[in-house]
């Protein structure tokens, strides 16, 4: 069960015009993991296993011991396909047997990768937004109280002049 695209697009754009008109109330928000899980596989019991499992079997997948695993199952086959001596029968031994087998946790590896320097990134964006936000406020306070002060002498100088 995955987020209605244009739900999405409705609720982005709606927060994004509160900011526009409040942008002293808007707090940052951190995305984290596990509500990205809730959405694509739902809250439910089943939602809930099936996202476990993907997780496990892709934690089990993307290593790179089960490449290595998968290059000794895939080298089983590489005798029969030389003995066969078909230019063809090799080709599709390298493509079928070795290239799908080995590529899959290679690459399910490097977006593991990726995505914790993402994950990373995305923390630290976070935690300096709300540095900016705490600093917008306080900026806010000060131009209130500079305002204030401003109407106590425009008052005091109206009243003498």
């Amino acid at each position: 069960m995955t987020t209605d695209p244009a739900t999405d697009t409705t609720r982005h754009a709606a927060a994004l015009q509160e900011v526009r008109k409040a942008p002293h109330l808007h707090v940052p928000r951190l995305v984290r993991t596990a509500e990205i899980k809730a959405q694509i596989h739902g809250a439910g019991v089943m939602g809930r296993f099936n996202a476990a499992m993907a997780v496990h079997i892709t934690r089990i997948v993307g290593t790179m011991y089960c490449a290595y695993a998968f290059s000794l199952i895939a080298l089983v086959a590489l005798p029969a396909a030389i003995q066969q001596g078909s230019p063809t029968v090799l080709i599709n031994w390298l493509s079928s047997n070795f290239l799908q087998l080995v590529l899959l946790p290679i690459i399910i590896v490097g977006q593991n990768v990726i995505s914790a320097a993402q994950d990373a990134r995305a923390e630290a964006d976070h935690e300096t937004l709300t540095a900016l936000h705490e600093m917008s406020k306080q900026q806010l306070d000060i131009l209130r109280g500079q305002n204030q002060i401003l109407d106590l002498l425009k008052t005091k100088v109206g009243s003498t002049g």
